[in-house]
């Protein structure tokens, strides 16, 4: 292993993942805030949408009200009606059909606007499913580099510890022998 690798694996820091971590904690409410607007941009089209919708359905209620009341008339002789007659209820209830069919076209867009949004729902679930996942991998990645370096760090800590004692163990082994050696030499010195 080289210096360089090591001390890259050295400076990191679990102090360093937790304000990773934060970053994507404080990241998450904004792109979900961002969605949400783009949502409501839609909810308002689509409000916008069954408004028009609903307008073009009184208006059509008006017109059949006209059609009913044009029927009834009858301004022939005899109280038949006449031709004007039957053309003004025709034309009104040809417009009544036109009515009709705006309704089915905005309706339309009313529902490819509920598509579109039930599609939006799914594309952000499954986005927001991948995301959870990726962050899942990415806490689990850094659980496991946490454990790694406590080993490391527990495995140093015995390391050191042991060296400690191997040399505590020395220097009593080094005492002793100059302890020793210093009795060995006033005995000497007594018997000589």
């Amino acid at each position: 292993m080289t210096a360089e690798p090591m001390n890259q694996q050295n400076n990191f820091h679990p102090f360093r993942v937790y304000i990773h971590m934060k970053k994507y904690f404080y990241l998450l409410p904004v792109i979900l805030m961002s969605f949400q607007v783009y949502a409501q941009q839609d909810t308002a089209a689509y409000a916008a949408q069954r408004v028009k919708v609903n307008s073009l359905l009184q208006e059509r209620s008006a017109k059949f009200g006209q059609y009913d009341e044009s029927l009834t008339q009858r301004s022939g002789i005899f109280g038949w009606q006449t031709k004007k007659d039957i053309k003004n209820s025709n034309e009104i209830l040809r417009q009544v059909v036109l009515t009709d069919n705006n309704i089915f076209k905005e309706l339309k867009i009313l529902m490819d606007y509920k598509d579109l949004q039930n599609q939006q729902k799914v594309a952000v679930a499954d986005n927001s499913q991948e995301r959870i996942e990726a962050y899942m991998g990415t806490i689990k990645k850094l659980q496991d580099q946490n454990s790694q370096l406590k080993e490391d760090l527990d495995k140093k800590n015995k390391g050191s510890l042991s060296n400690y004692i191997i040399a505590f163990l020395v220097l009593v082994m080094i005492g002793g022998f100059y302890f020793f050696n210093k009795k060995l030499q006033r005995y000497e010195k007594r018997t000589v």
